[in-house]
């Protein structure tokens, strides 16, 4: 198994993980879509998204990162946005490893912290995060103010 940063080159085989990401929260998109959304984000640096691959190459999972500032702590941070693995390699230490990589490259850029928000019904992943240390949030509410309607 190999965990990279992916580059600008990996997005013909981010695109079908992200689709599949995409469909696990029933919000399908077109691959046109999906591809122009990723080169945007990693040709611009707006997000730092990491990829897992077999012994033999294949892409498996991918988990995408978005720089914040913690106020509070007034230090910055990394929001955790993206996780997926495919069905058939879940359960085979992708999830976490990926989530191994979002943690170091907190570190080494100096962040206080990652946040993440995972469906209340994803309990395979809350289960991972917990097992790595992420505590459930109990203070604070999470609201969404949609601007597309």
């Amino acid at each position: 198994m190999s965990v990279t940063l992916a580059t600008p080159t990996d997005l013909d085989d981010l695109v079908p993980l992200f689709s599949g990401y995409l469909d696990f929260y029933e919000v399908p998109a077109p691959h046109a879509k999906i591809r122009a959304f990723l080169e945007a984000r990693i040709g611009s640096g707006q997000s730092t998204v990491f990829i897992a691959r077999s012994l033999d190459g294949v892409a498996l999972g991918f988990v995408q990162l978005y720089p914040l500032f913690a106020s509070l702590a007034l230090q910055p941070s990394w929001l955790v946005s993206d996780l997926y693995v495919l069905p058939a390699a879940r359960r085979d230490g992708y999830g976490e490893a990926l989530m191994n990589a979002a943690r170091a490259h907190g570190e080494a850029t100096g962040a206080c912290g990652l946040m993440l928000e995972t469906a209340k019904t994803n309990h395979a992943g809350q289960s991972l995060y917990e097992r790595l240390g992420y505590k459930r949030d109990d203070q604070f509410y999470t609201y969404w103010l949609d601007l597309t309607a």
